[in-house]
C-alpha cells in the first residue's frame, strides 16, 4: 500500500507535534487542508488543542467537509480525531456553548466531573474492547492528557477504552474506520508510538 498520511490544518491542533512523530515514525506525511491530497491520502489525522465550538468553526473555514465525508464515510479511510479532533466526531459539544460537532460517533460532550481540572498528566487505561488499535498495548501502557471535556457516546459498544479521573471517561472510541482518543499518542513516547503504528498498520474496522 502507497501509504500517504494527511494531517489536517485547521489552526486548532498541535500539528507540528504530530508531524514529526509520524515523519519519526518513517512515514510519508504532510500537512495539508487541500481537499486533492485528502482525496490521495491513506489516512487522515485531525489534531485539536482548544474548546469544541473553536474547533468546528475553524474546521468548517479550513476543510471541504463534504469532501472529507466522502473519503472517511464512503471511501472508509482510517481516520484519527486526537483530543479535541475525537470531541468534535459527537453530536454535540457543550463546551461554553452548545456546538454541533462532526456526528460521525453520535453522543455529546459535556465537563469531567471533577474539581482539579483540566485532567492533566500521564494516565493508564482501561481496555473494554478488542481493537487493532491496541495491539500490543496493555493497560501499564500510560498515555499524557490534557482535558476538562470528555465525549459520552450514544451506543457504549464504541468505546474501546476508559481513563479514571473520579469518574471514568472515554479515552478511545472506534466506530469502524473512525478512531478518536481523548489523549496526546504524538506526547505520549513509546505508548503513542505503538497507538500510531498500529492505526497507521493495522485494519481498522470495528
Amino acid at each position: 500500500m502507497n501509504m500517504k498520511v494527511c494531517i489536517l490544518d485547521y489552526g486548532s491542533g498541535n500539528v507540528a507535534s504530530v508531524y514529526n512523530m509520524i515523519k519519526f515514525l518513517g512515514y510519508e506525511c504532510k500537512v495539508t487542508n487541500e481537499t486533492k491530497y485528502i482525496k490521495n491520502s491513506s489516512h487522515i489525522i485531525l489534531p485539536g488543542v482548544g474548546s469544541y465550538a473553536a474547533a468546528m468553526k475553524k474546521l468548517k473555514k479550513a476543510v471541504n467537509l463534504d469532501e472529507l465525508e466522502i473519503e472517511v464515510i464512503k471511501k472508509k479511510k482510517p481516520f484519527l480525531g486526537i483530543c479535541v479532533g475525537m470531541q468534535i466526531l459527537s453530536s454535540f459539544g457543550f463546551e461554553f456553548e452548545e456546538s454541533k460537532g462532526l456526528n460521525w460517533i453520535p453522543g455529546v460532550v459535556k465537563k469531567i466531573q471533577n474539581k482539579k481540572l483540566p485532567h492533566i498528566g500521564w494516565n493508564n487505561i482501561n481496555i473494554k474492547k478488542e481493537s487493532n488499535l491496541l495491539n500490543k498495548i496493555d493497560p501499564d501502557h500510560n498515555f499524557y492528557f490534557v482535558n476538562s471535556y470528555h465525549l459520552i457516546p450514544d451506543n457504549k459498544e464504541n468505546v474501546i477504552a476508559t481513563t479514571n479521573y473520579k469518574q471514568d471517561i472515554c479515552s478511545i472510541i472506534q466506530k469502524k474506520n473512525i478512531v478518536g482518543v481523548q489523549f496526546h499518542p504524538e506526547k505520549s513516547q513509546k505508548s503513542g508510538q505503538l497507538l500510531l503504528k498500529n492505526f497507521l498498520n493495522k485494519k481498522m474496522d470495528i
